[in-house]
């Protein structure tokens, strides 16, 4: 008898019991001989099928077997499922960066649609980050890098918006390998060399980078801290000796030439700027900038350009002064050797920064890029909970950060906020980019400092319990939801600052006289004496 008739017949013979059941309850009485019939009829169905059918331990064995296919199954489903997601999700990232990079790509080219093809193909080479040997030589062939490109003159035949214009005329300048004055010095500009299948780095006359005018500047811009009597002061005296001894075009901040114009109407020949189409146009106008402040009023200063920034000369009026290495009471011996040159330049990096939201499809978040010349700082805000961020280097995962934040910094920020939070001091000429985790969960954390050709990538990602904050230079804070990013590289517009010795001199300074760096007190010498 098979398993379906078996089954058949006990569900007919169940029928049956419920029936003879029903007429008990009804008439209250039973048929004997039908309840017989039943039961043995059953009982002999039963017998015939436990005869035909395995062994009850067996099916127990298949039934158990069975049900751990079916979960083994249910996981395989689940990786599955979750690697499927993960490529999804990474190609979308992917999608959105080459969009960033293209968009990037397409801005710069617009910026120079004047330029010429030759100088069109050698935008295109930097952006696809070739040696700067390319760039070398397309240059004046002095064997320097020639400030033409970066801070060009005024196109000709522009015409003038209003009676306050700044002069179109610009100072050019050339940088060199070389030793300060010495005109004979050997410009190498090969820093790695094959020789004989030997892999060998060149040297250089000098690694300090030297600025020299190829024309007098003609135009100082002054940027100064404000609600300072001090700077007030010293800026108008600076001003008048500019104009007076070295017949010096002024700019100076709307904010600044509204208090020197209440003061004295001496300074009407001060110049200044009525909107922000003017200050983007500033890099084309300005030869120097002069910060009177602290580090400060020198990340002020860089924050106005957006593009190719002018020397940067910072007197010292503020607290710790990294930066601002030039000293206030000699302001005319400084600006005369700055004025007349050579002089020792520091190239500050600075990161470039997209924030790209989850809702954004198809296109960028319409923003600007934003520019810090110290660090950007990635916190949890008022949650009390760790942030949760995903990091990338290129197409690289780094690592996930479980703590209070990251800090992304360049090399002249690594005396700032990264220094506080565990990382290293290096030297603002050091091309990298500093790790720097804030309060990490893991002690195992340390920062690290990466290449300076790199592009971090840091995202919040879908399963974090809360939100995280941006914030560029300690300003212009940013909300980062679940899904949005962060996007960082170095911009091709660094800061070049004025030396009062040179790069490594000023740098010791700055960290002996500001951070006090390893002071103690001597080990005293009256113990006792070897005869």
């Amino acid at each position: 008898m098979s398993l379906d008739e078996l089954t058949q017949k006990v569900s007919d013979e169940r029928v049956n019991h419920d029936t003879v059941t029903s007429h008990e309850s009804e008439n209250g009485s039973i048929s004997t001989v039908s309840s017989t019939v039943s039961s043995v009829e059953s009982e002999k169905a039963a017998y015939e099928f436990l005869a035909q059918t395995p062994i009850k331990s067996s099916d127990a064995h298949l039934v158990e077997f069975s049900e751990a296919m079916r979960t083994v199954a249910k996981a395989l489903r689940r990786v599955a499922e979750g690697k499927a997601a993960a490529q999804a999700e990474a190609e979308e990232w992917r999608r959105k960066y080459e969009l960033e990079m293209s968009h990037k790509q397409q801005s710069k080219i617009k910026g120079y649609g004047s330029c010429t093809n030759n100088e069109l193909e050698k935008l295109a080479s930097q952006l696809t980050l070739e040696k700067p040997a390319s760039d070398q030589a397309g240059c004046c062939g002095n064997h320097g890098i020639c400030s033409h490109e970066v801070l060009q003159d005024e196109s000709p035949g522009t015409n003038p918006r209003s009676s306050h214009k700044m002069v179109s005329r610009k100072a050019s300048f050339r940088l060199s390998w070389g030793c300060n004055g010495d005109k004979n010095g050997q410009h190498k500009h090969d820093f790695v060399s094959f020789e004989k299948g030997d892999i060998t780095t060149a040297e250089r006359s000098n690694k300090q980078i030297l600025l020299k005018w190829e024309s007098s500047p003609q135009t100082v811009l002054f940027i100064t801290k404000p609600n300072s009597n001090s700077v007030h002061v010293l800026c108008a005296e600076m001003v008048r000796w500019l104009r007076e001894h070295k017949n010096i075009n002024v700019v100076v901040e709307p904010r600044v030439s509204k208090e020197l114009l209440t003061e004295d109407s001496y300074y009407n020949f001060i110049q200044t700027w009525d909107d922000d189409e003017e200050i983007k146009r500033l890099h084309t106008k300005v030869d120097l900038i002069v910060t009177l402040g602290g580090d400060g009023t020198v990340l002020w200063a860089a924050s106005l350009f957006k593009g190719p920034v002018p020397p940067v000369v910072a007197f010292s009026l503020g607290s710790l002064g990294f930066m601002t290495p030039f000293p206030s009471e000699q302001y005319r011996d400084c600006l005369d050797n700055v004025l007349n040159g050579p002089f020792s330049i520091t190239l500050r990096n600075r990161l470039q920064c997209h924030v790209i939201r989850d809702a954004a499809k198809d296109e960028l978040e319409t923003e600007e890029p934003i520019l810090v010349l110290n660090e950007v700082t990635i916190d949890r805000g008022i949650s009390s909970y760790l942030t949760y961020l995903e990091c990338y280097c290129d197409s690289s995962f780094v690592t996930c950060v479980q703590g209070d934040g990251l800090i992304i910094s360049t090399t002249s920020g690594s005396t700032a906020y990264s220094l506080a939070a565990g990382g290293s001091m290096v030297h603002p000429q050091v091309p990298g980019i500093l790790f720097t985790p804030i309060c990490p969960h893991s002690l195992s954390f340390r920062p690290l400092i990466l290449p300076e050709y790199v592009t971090l990538r840091v995202q919040v990602p879908y399963n974090s319990r809360g939100q995280a904050w941006a914030s560029f230079d300690g300003k212009d804070r940013k909300l980062l939801s679940p899904g949005d990013a962060l996007i960082c590289s170095i911009s091709p517009w660094p800061v070049p600052t004025a030396c009062l010795v040179d790069s490594t001199t000023d740098f010791l300074r700055s960290i002996h006289e500001g951070l006090h760096w390893n002071l103690r007190k001597s080990q005293s010498f009256d113990g006792p004496h070897s005869g």
